[in-house]
């Protein structure tokens, strides 16, 4: 029956990444490596787990499509274009693959794995509609530790319309997630995982502020995620930050915050799972 599954999920996975790369929201490595990693989710996880998968990429490429015109003119600042690669995917989807895996195999019958799961999915989610949303304000962004203003696309740079943006986000996975477990109280499960990916989302800004690796084209005289050369040809030294400590990086530590946080919620606001937790 699990074999069978699997079998099942991974050609899904197979249909959905080749999809995905006919309409360039992926490219062949992300291609490749959201088949394995959408396969195992598929497979082992069943509908519930997948939707959560299917719903943010479908929603998050959807947007990158769109407003694809609005990026390409920050390109300068971003370190990939709208194409996710095979790093990218597995920085959105390992942490979800190795949840199911523990789920299936290990824990079965915790609930917290599932909630942390929906975390991690509503953070990388409402992280990618901040991103891409967040481009269309008006406002000058602010950083999000002082305050102060900075260019548009700036790592750490926050705007209402982008944080609003990453609620929204947060709260269309919340949702997904209540309809697929609809034994879970529904308003609890909408407001922790909604809370869940906001925070995780700003917490990904934080990580960008402060330990990202951020360059500078010393020929352009500006900062850049790009590294070793920025889109002009020239190359890039470290600014500030980890050098190994990229965009993907913040993005897969930060589900990681958004699924622990989730989790978290979950036990201040609901006494009983604390106590299923204990038998």
């Amino acid at each position: 029956m699990l074999t069978t599954q699997i079998i099942i999920g991974s050609l899904l996975a197979a249909l959905i990444s080749y999809l995905g790369w006919r309409f360039r929201a992926l490219a062949i490595s992300g291609a490749l490596v959201a088949t394995i990693i959408g396969g195992v989710i598929f497979g082992l996880g069943g509908l519930s787990w997948a939707m959560l998968l299917v719903t943010f990429f479908i929603s998050s490429s959807g947007l990158s499509h769109i407003f694809s015109l609005r990026k390409t003119k920050l390109s300068e600042k971003f370190t990939k274009g709208s194409q996710r690669d095979w790093a990218q995917v597995l920085a959105n989807g390992s942490l979800g693959v190795l949840l199911v895996i523990t789920h299936v195999f290990f824990y079965p019958d915790q609930l917290w794995l599932w909630i942390a799961y929906a975390g991690a999915m509503a953070t990388i989610n409402a992280d990618t509609w901040a991103t891409e949303l967040g481009v269309l304000s008006t406002q000058q962004p602010r950083f999000i530790i002082t305050g102060q203003k900075v260019e548009c696309g700036t790592s750490g740079g926050i705007t209402f319309l982008g944080t609003f943006a990453s609620l929204g986000g947060a709260v269309f996975i919340a949702l997904v997630t209540a309809f697929f477990t609809p034994q879970l109280d529904f308003s609890l499960t909408i407001i922790v995982i909604s809370l869940a990916g906001l925070t995780g989302s700003l917490l990904d800004s934080l990580l960008g502020a402060t330990v990202q690796g951020i360059y500078e084209c010393l020929h352009c005289a500006v900062e850049t995620e790009r590294h070793p050369r920025h889109t002009c040809g020239k190359k890039t030294l470290l600014s500030h930050g980890w050098f190994w400590f990229n965009n993907d990086v913040v993005n897969f530590v930060s589900s990681i915050g958004g699924a622990a946080i989730a989790v978290l919620f979950w036990y201040c606001f609901d006494y009983s799972f604390w106590l299923s937790t204990q038998e």
